[in-house]
């Protein structure tokens, strides 16, 4: 079974969702995507709205990792969240890691993926469409393919005046490249096998 929660920043909508109560799941929070910036406010957020929602959560760097130490941490959990920050860096991470290769076998054995931001972009076919969003210029990367576990890109924090001018330009650059999936900070996408559904 594929099960994914994607958002830009809603966390709170996943728990009607899960299989069981917060406090009866292990999630795996991972922050790696923050590195690159100073103020890591966000990661401050995600970790106060998590223990809110009264989930129990061990963070996991996927610096320094192998392929099979990560699959044999990540087999302990039931949740899986990558959180946001600069998506480049964290899909440079990714394949470091070899999270990439893992994930899926994760989702097979009933694991739960989480994406805020650049974690739900990381989910889709590639990445190149936030480039003016974020800064590819913190990773070196032969190429930008997400980890296709959904076939659209998210493309988050829809809606903000800041980010507008530039929203137009992705969509008419990307939309015949790409399925595109805006999503703006209320909204959160559930996938579940073959269903989707806007939350």
């Amino acid at each position: 079974m594929k099960r994914l929660y994607l958002t830009s920043v809603r966390i709170d909508k996943l728990v009607e969702l899960l299989p069981s109560r917060p406090e009866e799941l292990k999630l795996a929070y991972i922050p790696t995507a923050a590195d690159p910036y100073e103020d890591k406010w966000f990661i401050e957020a995600d970790r106060k709205n998590l223990k809110e929602l009264a989930f129990e959560f061990t963070e996991v760097d996927l610096k320094g990792q192998t392929e099979e130490t990560l699959f044999e941490t990540l087999s302990r959990f039931d949740i899986i969240f990558v959180s946001g920050g600069n998506t480049f860096y964290l899909l440079e991470k990714v394949r470091e890691s070899g999270f990439d290769k893992i994930i899926g076998k994760l989702l097979d054995k009933g694991a739960i993926y989480v994406g805020a931001s650049a974690g739900a972009t990381l989910a889709g076919p590639d990445i190149s469409p936030v480039a003016d969003l974020d800064d590819p210029s913190k990773a070196k990367l032969e190429n930008t393919k997400g980890l296709v576990l959904v076939n659209f890109v998210i493309l988050p924090y829809y809606g903000k005046e800041k980010y507008m001018s530039r929203y137009q330009g992705i969509i008419d650059e990307y939309k015949d490249k790409f399925k595109l999936k805006t999503l703006t900070d209320d909204q959160a996408v559930w996938v579940e096998n073959n269903s989707i559904m806007v939350l």
